[in-house]
């Protein structure tokens, strides 16, 4: 069931509250309310719920009273007790199946009165009842024996747990003690109606501790015979005993095992498999247990589960391979836009396939930022194949079963997801996408990426072995595709069996097309408004791409798209007829002010400010660096949230500037009596690395220099105490960012001069890229800065009034 809402109530009622004297009546069929107990209670009834709902509404009172043995059909108080207890509602739930849970109190004894209303739902006057008023001294002894009788009772009892003695210990008020023990006692309906109806506290116990030493007596009688049937006769002689006795019977019946209709039926598929003898033979070992026992037995339907998953499971069936490379090209394409090298690669898989048709199926990682199409394009790929395809998120799985599988022997066990997937896929050579694979965790429960090391190896996962099947199941056919976001987080020996394919982020250009090639014609389609009815210009889609959107992907992209179909819609539905031409200058009418601002030229305009690039798990960023002085120590300042990575870049920077302080035209005196500060926005996102190096150093001296960076350029590199710029990482990602944030030029180290391969023609096109080894190079560049003398052995680079040096030439 569904719980769809749930009204509680805070409050604590005691006994001496204000109980109103007319009460609706709720009735009740084999539980009888004692004051101070707390009842769970199942309505179904619609005029009873009508009862919850309007004592909620008002007093949240209601009157408990039980119905009469033989009554239980009864819908009036004609055939209930006239004793009851006045009672609260503390917590009400509603079911989906349209029934109500409640949680009441019993707070008083009541006696009706009389009859206020008969519909819709009974009202009645009560009169409260109060116990008797004797000195708790004098029921000290009777209320003592209650106790010990009840005490031995919980410890013949296996569903009372031994704390409750300690609960019976602490109550004083011989009346709430008689009232607890009768409430939780197992006697009949009337036997505690009549202790309900009991005010005198002291004849109320004396009837309960006679009741108690009947249940008592009754219970060690029955502990008596349990122990006296477990020393004759064990489990397995019961199980032997009962086996044989069944085994006879049969044969006078003249039937055999065999006849057994559901063995044969499991016998007849697992012959039909056409299993291997390893598997096979397990198969028909437990279906031979199966045979022996009977039905009622609990390790039946583990082992009829076991089977069904046996039979069940596709160990040869396969669907027939597209091998056509033509058509796998043009299915791919219809789907996507670019990802040449994730398209060639699957075509090439297809042409070694048609060459040797049991070839392995490839384990393949597409790596790239978020919104980029790598799930999408698992379902592509599985369409051009002709294949099955199935899904498995490992995002945040911590427990190594969820693989695996749990053995059979416990309770609910299960085979792990790999299997699971197979079986719902229902062919053995599925497209079988691993989604968020740098994203798994480990625990106390163990490594699921230590599980997949077997799935993932081509040498080891045709024998794959889950731990419920406890047979090896082939994995080799299964074309396997793992996503990620970044490689840090996967473990190194998981990274090793996986071909990585990254996928860069898109160019404007690209995410241009893609839009109106895919992204609107879908979201048209799914907001009905096909035909001519909405249309997009060019610009428009520009705007979105620039002004509302930075990412790397079009998930935000076409998110914004739809919230512009979502408004024409509504037009379209308030009776507009006219078609709807989406320009630059409507957009704000759907969006709102534009978002995304390139303030690249506004934030260098100044010295002390530079561009940097940064990678990051959602794609290439750019971020700025500022640096700034005032009076001090010489001390150095760092803020942003940086890293100890980045911090030490900071620290080799100042050493630079420092020990080539002369020849780049600083006043030595400056560190001395100045504090530097260098700040990275924004302030709230964590950032470390050594790629900053050379935007921290061309900001500082830009700061000291008095001369300010070149607008539109953006640099990255690591540096070192010598001036050298050495290489990083993320280039692809980092030259996107640039391209999408407007720059015009970018500083990169030489030795990344390979690493632009990967990068769009298109966006390459966009951008003036420099290589360079030395910060010389970098601060030519930046500011035009002429280094005067030597700078730690190195040659002066060219002056600003001349061309660059060789090295320093860019390369677009």
């Amino acid at each position: 069931m569904t719980d769809t809402g749930t009204i509680e109530d805070g409050s604590a009622t005691e006994p001496g509250s204000d109980i109103p004297r007319t009460l609706p009546v709720l009735l009740l069929t084999n539980q009888v309310a004692f004051p101070m107990s707390v009842l769970p209670v199942r309505v179904t009834a619609k005029t009873d719920i009508q009862v919850i709902d309007d004592a909620l509404m008002s007093s949240r009172f209601v009157a408990l009273l039980t119905r009469k043995t033989g009554e239980s059909e009864t819908r009036t108080i004609d055939g209930a007790y006239e004793i009851g207890s006045a009672s609260r509602i503390l917590q009400m739930q509603r079911v989906s199946d349209g029934t109500v849970n409640v949680v009441i109190q019993a707070l008083h004894r009541f006696k009706v009165a009389g009859v206020e209303q008969r519909e819709p739902y009974t009202i009645v006057r009560v009169t409260l009842l109060d116990d008797s008023k004797e000195d708790n001294e004098s029921l000290a002894p009777l209320a003592t024996a209650v106790k010990m009788q009840m005490s031995r009772l919980i410890a013949l009892s296996p569903d009372i747990p031994d704390a409750a003695s300690n609960v019976l210990d602490n109550i004083d008020d011989p009346g709430f003690l008689a009232d607890l023990v009768a409430a939780n006692l197992n006697i009949a309906v009337d036997e505690k109606q009549k202790l309900l109806a009991m005010t005198d506290r002291k004849k109320r116990l004396e009837r309960l501790a006679f009741l108690l030493a009947r249940e008592v007596e009754m219970m060690e009688l029955s502990d008596k015979i349990r122990k006296d049937v477990r020393s004759s006769i064990d489990k397995s002689q019961r199980e032997y005993f009962l086996r044989q006795q069944l085994k006879a019977i049969r044969q006078e019946l003249g039937e055999s095992d065999d006849a057994r209709p559901e063995v044969e039926e499991y016998r007849k598929n697992i012959e039909a498999l056409g299993l291997k003898e390893e598997v096979k033979k397990e198969a028909l070992r437990e279906l031979n247990r199966l045979s022996q026992m009977s039905e009622a037995s609990a390790e039946y339907h583990v082992i009829a589960s076991y089977l069904d998953w046996i039979v069940e499971l596709p160990w040869n069936i396969s669907t027939q391979d597209t091998l056509d490379t033509q058509h796998a090209e043009e299915v791919l394409n219809e789907d996507h836009y670019g990802l040449e090298k994730v398209k060639r690669r699957i075509v090439e898989y297809l042409a070694v396939r048609k060459l040797k048709p049991d070839a392995a199926g490839p384990i393949l990682c597409f790596v790239g930022p978020p919104g980029v199409g790598k799930t999408s394009l698992g379902q592509s790929i599985a369409r051009a194949l002709g294949r099955l395809f199935v899904r498995m998120s490992l995002g945040g799985m911590r427990d190594e079963a969820e693989i695996r599988g749990h053995r059979k022997t416990y309770v609910g066990a299960l085979p792990g997801r790999i299997i699971q997937n197979i079986r719902k896929a229902g062919s053995n050579n599925p497209v079988f996408m691993l989604d968020e694979i740098d994203k798994l965790g480990s625990d106390f429960r163990g490594d699921p990426s230590s599980a997949l090391l077997e799935v993932l190896d081509p040498a080891q996962n045709d024998t794959f072995s889950d731990l419920y099947l406890n047979v090896p199941f082939d994995l080799s056919r299964v074309m396997f595709i793992a996503t990620a976001n970044v490689l840090d987080t996967i473990p190194w020996a998981l990274r090793d069996r996986m071909e990585i394919i990254e996928i860069p982020g898109y160019t404007l250009e690209e995410k241009l097309h893609i839009a109106k090639r895919y992204l609107v014609p879908r979201q048209l389609n799914a907001h009905g408004l096909q035909g001519k009815r909405l249309k997009f210009t060019a610009t428009a889609l520009r705007l979105l791409i620039n002004g509302y959107t930075r990412e790397a992907g079009v998930r935000n992209l076409e998110r914004e798209i739809a919230n512009v179909c979502r408004g024409c819609a509504r037009a379209f539905a308030e009776g507009r007829r006219k078609p709807i031409v989406i320009d630059e200058d409507k957009l704000p009418q759907f969006l709102g002010n534009q978002k995304v601002f390139r303030d690249v030229a506004e934030r260098t305009r100044i010295p002390g400010v530079a561009t940097g690039l940064a990678w990051t798990a959602t794609g290439g960023d750019i971020l700025f660096i500022e640096a700034t002085r005032m009076p001090g120590k010489g001390s150095l300042v760092l803020t942003g949230q940086l890293g100890d990575v980045m911090k030490e870049s900071a620290q080799a920077v100042l050493s630079y500037i420092r020990t080539n302080a002369a020849a780049l035209g600083i006043d030595a005196a400056i560190f001395a009596e100045s504090d530097i500060h260098i700040h990275v926005p924004a302030g709230a996102v964590p950032k470390d690395g050594p790629s900053a190096g050379v935007t921290i150093l061309s900001a500082v001296t830009s700061l000291l220099t008095g001369k300010a960076v070149k607008n539109g350029l953006a640099m990255t590199g690591e540096i070192t105490l010598r001036g050298l710029v050495l290489p990083v990482g993320g280039i692809k990602e980092k030259v996107l960012a640039a391209s999408r944030a407007g720059i015009k030029e970018v500083i990169l180290p030489e030795r990344c001069r390979n690493d632009l391969v990967d990068v769009p023609e298109s966006a390459r096109k966009k951008l003036k890229i420099h290589f360079v080894k030395h910060m010389n190079e970098v601060l030519h560049i930046a500011m035009g800065l002429t280094v005067h003398g030597e700078a730690n052995g190195k040659r002066p680079a060219a002056s600003a009034r001349h061309k660059p040096t060789k090295r320093a030439q860019s390369r677009t």
